[in-house]
């Protein structure tokens, strides 16, 4: 599903990972980070794709909104279980869009 955001600016960030084997948790994990997500102040929208390369990309008001998010404390325990067995590699890019278009 394509995230439904207001008018630009606002802020994304690009998670792109490679997944270790197994579930060991990560499909519940994702979906509870999923629904916190959308509780936090300033979170616009989500858009996720997998197949062998993982990529969501989270869409926020702001930099502290995502500052926030990142420093949540269940949000914190998810990135450091997924360092330890969900992710063999992971890169976040934080963007700010100037600009989009649809159709």
């Amino acid at each position: 599903m394509i995230a439904k955001t207001p008018p630009p600016p606002y802020y994304a960030v690009i998670f792109t990972s490679l997944r270790t084997d197994g579930d060991q948790g990560y499909s519940a994990m994702a979906e509870e980070m999923d629904r916190l997500s959308q509780q936090q102040e300033g979170y616009l929208g989500i858009e996720s794709a997998r197949n062998e390369l993982g990529i969501t990309v989270s869409y926020w008001r702001s930099l502290e909104d995502i500052k926030n998010w990142k420093s949540n404390a269940r949000h914190l325990f998810a990135q450091k279980t997924g360092r330890e067995k969900w992710y063999e590699h992971y890169k976040v890019r934080i963007c700010k869009v100037e600009r989009d278009y649809e159709f």
